[in-house]
């Protein structure tokens, strides 16, 4: 399978195991466990048991639990991963994440139990597309998968909200925003469209045919650069905390 008929610039060659890592969206789960990383940081203290806890409770909700769903609607990257398994792994890693989450608020603080319902319902609603999709949107993608990630750690770790929590959680829905607005059409393009019919017309009249990779080709590379900079940017500040 060449690179323009892969359905995500990070799918590796279909089956067997390889089917279970590209199952996982490596380069996005980890831009989202990023923000984890972010909202843990920003804590007044960083208590790094409890940034483990949660960057594990995340990785098994969105990493295996929330992509398994996914997976399982409509098989956007065509794994040949077997649906009961899909359905095995959605249950065990949505409802191990749910048993860290309740340990935490019973040991640390009752607020993460508001963080565990909306997490558990997200996680499903948006996958699933119930309620005919209206949770599958920019802006439930934006809230769930990036404001929701900083502000769980950052409660997990201070135990309250603070207004450097809320401006970190804007800043991940706004880019989390930017992601969604870029991948969408690129999935489409992946996915569903074989060629592109059409030309590029330049002020000074020469005109050339419109390649169907170019349009992949711009979107993907700001996504890798933008992954890249956020896992960056968690990395940093948990070393400056760190220090």
């Amino acid at each position: 399978m060449s690179a323009g008929e892969r359905p995500a610039f990070y799918a590796l060659t279909a089956g067997g195991w390889r089917d279970y890592v590209t199952l996982l969206h490596v380069p996005y789960t980890l831009w989202h466990l990023s923000y984890v990383a972010i909202g843990a940081g920003l804590a007044p203290e960083l208590r790094t048991g409890r940034l483990l806890w949660t960057l594990l409770a995340f990785a098994l909700a969105l990493g295996i639990g929330a992509h398994a769903l996914d997976e399982l609607r409509g098989r956007p990257l065509r794994t040949a991963i077997p649906a009961s398994v899909l359905v095995l792994l959605a249950l065990v890693s949505v409802g191990a994440a749910v048993a860290i989450g309740v340990l935490a608020a019973l040991a640390w603080t009752p607020w993460l139990l508001l963080c565990i319902l909306f997490g558990s319902f997200i996680v499903v609603a948006y996958n699933l597309e119930l309620a005919g999709g209206r949770f599958h949107n920019g802006l439930w993608f934006a809230l769930a998968w990036g404001a929701f990630p900083v502000l769980t750690a950052y409660v997990a770790l201070a135990e309250r909200l603070r207004l450097e929590a809320l401006l970190a959680a804007t800043c991940a829905a706004l880019l989390s925003h930017a992601q969604r607005s870029l991948s969408a059409p690129v999935r489409e393009l992946r996915r569903r469209v074989s060629a592109v019919a059409g030309t590029l017309e330049y002020a000074d009249g020469r005109r050339r045919p419109l390649e169907r990779a170019e349009l992949i080709e711009g979107p993907e590379q700001a996504l890798r650069a933008l992954t890249a900079a956020v896992v960056a940017l968690a990395a940093a500040l948990l070393v400056f905390r760190l220090a």
